[in-house]
């Protein structure tokens, strides 16, 4: 009934009649009808560990590394988790206004992720009035960690699993956003025969303005399949813009930065202290001018 009543709640967020949102910069025409399309809904394509609907601008590529240490139930022989730090280093590149790649290298269980993102629906004030945007998010994720020895010999397929998201986000005005993230990870092999290959979840993002360059956001996924003897994951971020950078400090009790790994296989609990505190740094770089700035002179 818990879930229901978020549902609700979140779905009369998306389709009420929303306060004039900000941050404007596109102009769009429709069969006579005009329409500004809504930007800035969260500050970075990702809200902590998942994708947030936003891409990376056609030509322009996202150089990010992601941050974190150990937990602080560690204690102090571990310094509560300064000692132990996993990373992910990534590459994402916008292709068009609504097409964007990505590719990075976690260390945790040595795995290579790629994904692709497409804006489907692009939320629009106006005439034309959408409430809200939706993308599709594609995620493959190969995990190179050596397994222990056994009489099975697993094929290279085995190693990978898979991530499909809708993201269905609306920017309510120029405080608050908010994002719906139903979603499905498949793994090739499970470990026995009673462990179903797909997981069903739900995740709710939020991002908060407090000046024009701070925001606070939130990431939360409810795991309607359940892997036994993990947790759902609950994160919290604070972000910093600084021009071509988006800095954020973040709290989190997941360990790894893949959807198959911080959805499905978080083994921390905010409630037992397992939390850990990181890092995201974010630098854009344009590569291909946009063919409206291309004969300009700078």
């Amino acid at each position: 009934m818990q879930i229901k009543a978020l549902v609700f709640i979140v779905t009369a967020f998306l389709i009420g009649k929303q306060a004039n949102a900000q941050n404007v910069d596109l102009f769009a025409e429709d069969g006579g009808r005009t329409s500004d399309i809504i930007t800035s809904t969260f500050k970075s394509t990702r809200v902590v560990n998942g994708q947030s609907i936003e891409n990376a601008g056609a030509g322009v590529l996202d150089f990010r590394i992601s941050h974190r240490f150990g937990a602080l139930s560690q204690g102090s022989y571990n310094l509560y988790g300064l000692d132990q730090a996993t990373m992910r280093i990534g590459l994402d590149y916008g292709i068009s206004k609504r097409l964007m790649i990505g590719f990075g290298r976690s260390t945790y269980e040595k795995q290579y992720d790629g994904f692709l993102k497409l804006k489907l629906v692009q939320q629009q004030d106006g005439e034309r009035f959408i409430p809200f945007g939706i993308s599709y998010v594609g995620s493959a994720i190969y995990k190179t960690l050596k397994d222990p020895a056994t009489t099975y010999v697993p094929y290279s397929s085995d190693r990978f699993s898979f991530a499909h998201q809708i993201l269905i986000a609306s920017k309510i005005n120029d405080y608050f956003s908010i994002q719906l993230s139903p979603t499905l990870v498949h793994y090739n092999l499970v470990e026995n025969a009673k462990i179903p290959n797909d997981f069903k979840s739900l995740g709710v993002s939020s991002r908060i303005r407090i000046s024009r360059r701070v925001n606070i956001t939130s990431e939360y996924f409810y795991r309607l399949d359940q892997l036994a003897g993990y947790y759902n994951p609950l994160s919290l971020g604070f972000d910093i813009e600084t021009g071509g950078h988006v800095f954020q400090l973040h709290v989190s009790n997941s360990t790894g930065m893949t959807e198959r790994t911080f959805i499905n296989e978080t083994a921390g609990s905010w409630s037992k202290g397992d939390l850990c505190f990181g890092f995201n740094i974010t630098r854009a770089f344009t590569i291909s001018k946009p063919k409206e700035f291309r004969n300009v002179k700078w």
